[in-house]
């Protein structure tokens, strides 16, 4: 800390302080009462609005220097993301190492489907292609919460989710019924994995009556549904991993929030700094 800051947060006599760091009270108040150039309180503002965004509830220090950037542009302070990294190291800001990823055991099918999507992560418009998965989390107690989701390729919007203390068949049910009640009359290509529930007769049945289109990763090959796995990771690394949780009921409550934050609030690069969300607005303002 510098002396100015211990004597006006700590009441710390100046004389005492300067004795200490071996500086003349003469050139402390010299400098003091210097007149600050113009880049450094440019340099000092930056800072301050960097540690504002690092330490927002939702954001919760997890913006890299890039979505940092991004996150400043947007409100109207131009700034290089050089200079944001470069600010960030001074001030020893930064974003959360993401955890491995268990590996669940394979199991035999009822229905499987070719890899119709192919990796062809890219849509060109809403609801043309959905990835879907579930993931597991727990409380402090280690009781289990099960989330099922489904995103979007087009804007990687989080179409539906569920949470549930059982990972079963019900689980994806409702989260597809969900995804179509809010997107009726959609026949999406959606990709998944060969879990049970996505190769049982329930899911085949589920295609019949909304008509989508199967799609499934190749045995091993978790890369093939790397969409669902990357959000699930970005949710784990930026909320569920900072976190404790005394219940399920608050692991869900904070579940629910991230998502909203992630569809509505959540820069994104590749969007030109735009939420999921807000830029599917974009294209449903053009349509």
């Amino acid at each position: 800390m510098s002396i100015q800051e211990l004597h006006e947060t700590k009441d710390y006599p100046i004389q005492e302080l300067c004795a200490i760091a071996g500086v003349a009270r003469s050139a402390y108040y010299k400098w003091l009462n210097r007149e600050v150039p113009k880049q450094e309180q440019d340099t000092q503002y930056l800072a301050q609005l960097i540690v504002l965004i690092y330490h927002d509830d939702e954001v919760n220090q997890t913006y890299v220097y890039r979505r940092m950037t991004s996150q400043m542009n947007a409100w109207g302070v131009r700034c290089s993301e050089n200079k944001v990294l470069r600010i960030m190291r001074i001030l020893r800001i930064q974003s959360q190492i993401r955890k491995k990823r268990k590996v669940y055991p394979r199991v035999n099918p009822d229905h499987l489907a070719k890899n119709v999507l192919d990796r062809e992560f890219k849509a060109q418009e809403p609801n043309e292609k959905w990835c879907t998965d579930i993931t597991e989390m727990k409380d402090e107690r280690g009781k289990k919460q099960f989330l099922s989701a489904v995103i979007d390729l087009y804007d990687n919007s989080i179409v539906a989710f569920k949470l549930s203390k059982r990972n079963d068949n019900h689980l994806v049910e409702s989260t597809l019924i969900e995804a179509f009640a809010q997107n009726p009359n959609v026949q999406s290509i959606i990709h998944s994995d060969r879990g049970s529930q996505y190769t049982s007769h329930m899911y085949h049945d589920l295609k019949e009556i909304y008509g989508f289109t199967l799609s499934m990763s190749r045995a091993g090959y978790c890369i093939d549904n790397q969409p669902i796995e990357r959000f699930f990771g970005t949710l784990k690394a930026e909320y569920y991993y900072r976190k404790s949780f005394s219940s399920t009921e608050q692991l869900e409550n904070g579940i629910h929030n991230y998502i909203d934050f992630y569809n509505w609030r959540r820069v994104t690069l590749t969007f030109k700094g735009l939420a999921p969300k807000l830029y599917r607005r974009q294209y449903q303002g053009a349509a």
